[in-house]
């Protein structure tokens, strides 16, 4: 998996007063976790686009004053009006740890189902992964190139040695569907989804990230 490098400074104080006082200043109040304590600190919000406005998922070297911590992004707050970050977590990880995080899908070729009139349903964009770092795709390809109209691949399709795949064998992630059939799929994954069967949201972090109502005492 890609990494970038990322740069921060230790927060002097923490609290409310000073988290204003950095977002006044376009910094994002971080923590970073999975160490032997938490770190408080701070970055510049511009150091995000690097990492929230594209699919892929990244390793990250944050240097904060000079010490480099290997970590992940593990969450981000952003405002409920302008979408500006106001809060990210950061979970560090060791190589010789297993660590969980989205790796994007990427397709391959084109569909000749597709190209018969078939519709290509795609349930997820990305699935959780499981692996040691130093095994951890940069993405997980399927290629497309054979499929015909009621062909499928499933997470048990996708199984690999080095990485585990957190979601169950039997879930459809991408299949190539006659029209009508698409539309009959999407309502019953809405029906699923209503019912709390859909589990491609947060999985719990390594390591323990701080609760919400903790980030707004201290901040």
């Amino acid at each position: 998996m890609k990494t970038v490098s990322m740069s921060g400074s230790l927060r002097e104080n923490v609290g409310k007063k000073d988290a204003k006082k950095l977002r006044k200043q376009d910094l994002v109040p971080c923590v970073l976790y999975g160490g032997d304590e938490q770190i408080h600190f701070s970055t510049d919000e511009r150091n995000f686009k690097k990492l929230l406005f594209t699919p892929e998922t990244f390793f990250i070297k944050q240097d904060i004053d000079g010490k480099e911590y290997n970590c992940i992004l593990k969450d981000v707050q952003y405002h409920p009006v302008s979408d500006k970050v106001l809060h990210a977590d950061f979970m560090e990880y060791h190589e010789d740890k297993p660590i969980t995080v989205h790796v994007p899908i990427k397709l391959t070729g084109n569909a000749p189902g597709v190209i018969s009139g078939g519709v290509l349903v795609q349930k997820f964009r990305k699935l959780f992964v499981k692996a040691l770092p130093a095994d951890m795709p940069e993405n997980i390809e399927i290629d497309i190139n054979n499929m015909e109209i009621h062909d499928k691949v499933h997470v048990r399709d996708l199984m690999e040695n080095k990485f585990q795949i957190m979601e169950k064998g039997e879930r459809f992630v991408i299949g190539v569907q006659t029209t009508r059939l698409a539309a009959v799929t999407e309502l019953v994954e809405e029906a699923e989804e209503v019912e709390g069967e859909e589990v491609e949201g947060e999985t719990p972090a390594e390591g323990t990230a701080p609760a919400a109502e903790e980030k707004a005492d201290k901040e």
